[in-house]
């Protein structure tokens, strides 16, 4: 949860015009499109500019300084060496990559921390070349103007509360954030994503990488995905669908299959593939939540730059999004919506009652929670059919001076009636950080070490991570099975 927390309604652009006659750089044919090449820079920029607020980059110069080398290695020699490329590693947890049209590519830290060599980073960002050098983007947009759409809306990469499980609050929260990168970087097409894969596996012979690095990354995220089905089948939950770079991007055997059919097609010496460069790079990069975005440890959750803490009621997870924080029942059927209000609601509980949450009708209560100024209100307001709905709220005045908006939502009124007890114990956990907690407030960081002769056992009663043992290898490429040596450089979290 970062400190904007209530989405930010953005307009999406809507690229008019009936298209122009384009050179594809990749395929030498020529194609309709409504995006000229100046069209696709100019939406890209813009939307960067987005991306950049939604996420927030990860503040390490030499993390910043390696990725953007490799990419503009790559990028050199592309079908598109022409443009002016950009490569940010993106402050999110999530394993994900994408690229906007222009030659904007992201990388999180989350995908980083996954992946074991420099080659197979390369592999992820070669990748997301072939998408801007393949004009897909473009593509997109023109096929969602010739369905009357307009670049179409959704959140970044997807990661509406719908992909993070939490499927009847979020219908009914239908709170999404909107921005014009969202349209860029939906699912692509199976053929666009085939391409991309070969153009990925291209770009990499090019640059003295074995093209086989492809399939590896394909293999380290399908153990990521099977990691998550195994916990979740242990606690007995469905599997979740994730946003993760193979959740948008297709992932299935046939493709697999493809993937590796490519690079074999490449014969080559190939360099050295950088593990011991790549491992040093990752040492001290932030694993997970980061205190900018407030961290979950257990039932709690602590947010030191907001100086702030919940609990979860037992059973209950904690779902830390881009735009608000979520205590979800352990059904998924319920839960409190915390965000923060948007300074231009206003500076009073009234003020802000009136301004976002808009009723026709209620009663507000004063109140104090844990020491802390409060407002709660029931009421209804009028939706856009001219229909009644109920509203319940509780307003905080937190600490820096922020207002906080606390909202219980559940599937149906009956749902909410039930969880009620629940719901109310989560809100009445609402506090500012305790010295203790501040000094627990501490985020896991990525370091190497040698591979003990007890195995990742060893490591694993030493590390704050739960299932250790399976999360260890998975991060080190073990999780389907195998040890490194004994000596060998590893990862570990700390």
């Amino acid at each position: 949860m970062r400190i904007k927390l209530l989405p930010l309604m953005l307009t999406v652009a809507l690229i008019t015009g009936c298209g122009s006659a384009v050179l594809n750089p990749v395929t030498g044919q020529t194609e309709r499109s409504v995006m000229s090449e100046q069209d696709e820079v100019a939406e890209g920029a813009k939307a960067h500019q987005q991306v950049l607020q939604e996420y927030g980059v990860v503040k390490d110069a030499k993390v910043q300084a390696y990725v953007n080398n490799l990419g503009q290695r790559l990028a050199k020699l592309s079908h598109r060496d022409h443009l002016q490329w950009h490569f940010t590693v993106l402050d999110s947890p999530e394993i994900n990559a994408f690229a906007l049209p222009g030659g904007y590519v992201y990388v999180t830290r989350g995908i980083m921390a996954y992946l074991q060599t420099e080659a197979e980073l390369a592999g992820v960002i070669g990748h997301e070349i072939g998408h801007v050098t393949a004009r897909h983007g473009a593509q997109r947009a023109t096929r969602a103007q010739d369905a009357g759409m307009g670049v179409l809306a959704a959140t970044v990469l997807g990661a509406v509360l719908e992909s993070q499980g939490m499927s009847g609050a979020g219908q009914l929260a239908s709170q999404v954030s909107q921005t014009a990168a969202a349209g860029y970087i939906a699912s692509y097409g199976r053929e666009q994503e085939l391409q991309a894969d070969g153009l990925g596996a291209e770009y990499l012979a090019r640059n003295a990488y074995n093209p086989r690095n492809m399939v590896r990354v394909i293999g380290a995220l399908k153990d990521q995905e099977r990691f998550a089905a195994d916990q979740a089948r242990a606690a007995g939950k469905p599997a979740p669908a994730g946003s993760s770079w193979l959740a948008s991007h297709p992932s299935n055997d046939e493709r697999l299959n493809q993937i590796t059919q490519l690079a074999t097609q490449y014969q080559g010496n190939y360099a050295d593939e950088g593990r011991e460069r790549y491992q040093q790079v990752l040492r001290g990069l932030t694993f997970g939540d980061s205190a900018e975005q407030g961290l979950v440890r257990g039932q709690n959750f602590y947010h030191p730059v907001l100086d702030m803490a919940l609990t979860a009621p037992p059973g209950w997870r904690i779902q830390n999004e881009a735009d608000q924080l979520a205590l979800v029942s352990p059904a998924g059927d319920a839960a409190l919506l915390v965000q923060v209000a948007p300074p231009k609601a206003g500076r009073t509980h009234d003020e802000v009652i009136r301004n976002l949450l808009q009723p026709s009708q209620g009663n507000a209560q004063r109140l104090t929670l844990n020491g802390l100024q409060a407002t709660r209100f029931v009421g209804s307001r009028t939706n856009a059919q001219g229909q009644a709905q109920p509203l319940e709220v509780t307003l905080v005045s937190g600490p820096q001076n922020k207002l906080y908006v606390l909202r219980p939502v559940a599937k149906s009124a009956a749902v909410l009636r039930s969880a009620g007890a629940a719901l109310a114990q989560a809100q009445n956990s609402f506090r500012p950080l305790s010295a203790t907690e501040r000094a627990a407030a501490q985020p896991w960081t990525i370091r190497t070490t040698a591979y003990p002769r007890g195995g990742f056992a060893e490591l694993a009663r030493q590390s704050p991570l739960p299932s250790a043992d399976q999360q260890l290898r998975l991060i080190n490429g073990f999780y389907s099975g195998g040890e490194p040596r004994v000596g060998q450089g590893v990862k570990v979290v700390e």
